[in-house]
């Protein structure tokens, strides 16, 4: 009997990495991943045929467009990849019985909540990134609605470019820093979303729905930058700034937490802290 196939796309991206490092402590499964170069997604002739091949029991997407200032420009691009591909994989997941995982954004919403968003909020994103996103999860439902969707949040790890590494860079550059303090939210460690998304899916438990995930605790950026800083040593000052002193071509929502009670109790997920999270990572990358 072969071993069930896990197909993963955005094999490149942050998430894509995580979940390869931990690939080797599930057995169980076969895994496949997979880059753009590999899989152009978009195109369902090509999507099916590679499915109709390797007939895989699991798609988790992990590909994204994720430049949110550079996709109110590039809106095509933007729109191809968390929209249109997404439609791609869903239907042609429904297609050959292929448990399909997608993962979504926290700017799906506009930020004007005052507690943790639910997963049923309503949505408004501010951000044309946004709006793709919003896109790929109704795509996604739309054509396979038994897929789950994982919304997540201020994703880091030691690939790819993300927050932690720039902040690292410039506090070694620099002698001070401005990092905005009035947006909240939560950070995500991509090898605890990664480890929360192969817990799913081995499982046995296909609950389709929509969940929540990102660590514990609600910070600012500011507070980040300055856990980055005191733990990894440096002495960078970091300046607390409003957002209006730091404008950008993509609007940011001003609140990003989320209420996780629903992934906790469906999977019986223990959610580390960030600082336990941003510790771990930051090991990894000193050593």
């Amino acid at each position: 009997m072969s071993k069930p196939v896990v197909l993963v796309t955005g094999a490149n991206g942050q998430v894509g990495k995580e979940l390869r490092q931990l690939a080797a402590h599930y057995s169980q499964f076969q895994f496949l991943f997979l880059s753009r170069e590999d899989l152009p997604i978009h195109h369902f002739e090509l999507v099916r045929n590679f499915f109709e091949t390797a007939q895989p029991a699991y798609c988790i997407n992990c590909a994204a467009y994720t430049a949110v200032d550079k996709a109110e420009i590039e809106k095509d691009l933007a729109l191809l990849v968390n929209a249109e591909s997404v439609g791609v994989l869903a239907a042609v997941s429904k297609l050959y019985n292929t448990r399909f995982l997608h993962i979504s954004t926290d700017y799906v919403f506009d930020g004007t909540a005052t507690e943790p968003y639910k997963e049923e909020a309503p949505v408004n994103p501010v951000n044309f990134y946004g709006s793709t996103k919003l896109k790929g999860e109704e795509q996604c439902f739309q054509a396979n609605a038994d897929a789950i969707i994982i919304r997540t949040s201020w994703v880091y790890s030691t690939f790819g470019n993300n927050f932690v590494k720039t902040m690292l860079r410039l506090m070694k550059e620099r002698q001070s820093l401005n990092v905005v303090s009035d947006q909240l939210g939560s950070p995500t460690y991509a090898a605890d979303l990664a480890a929360a998304i192969l817990h799913i899916v081995s499982s046995g438990n296909w609950q389709p729905g929509i969940y929540h995930y990102s660590n514990a605790g609600v910070i600012s950026w500011y507070d980040f930058a300055v856990a980055i800083r005191e733990m990894a040593g440096l002495h960078c000052t970091v300046n607390p700034i409003p957002t209006s002193a730091y404008p950008t071509p993509a609007k940011r929502p001003a609140y990003s937490v989320f209420d996780k009670e629903k992934i906790k109790k469906t999977y019986k997920l223990t959610i580390p802290e960030w600082k336990d999270s941003l510790k771990s990572c930051l090991n990894k990358i000193e050593a």
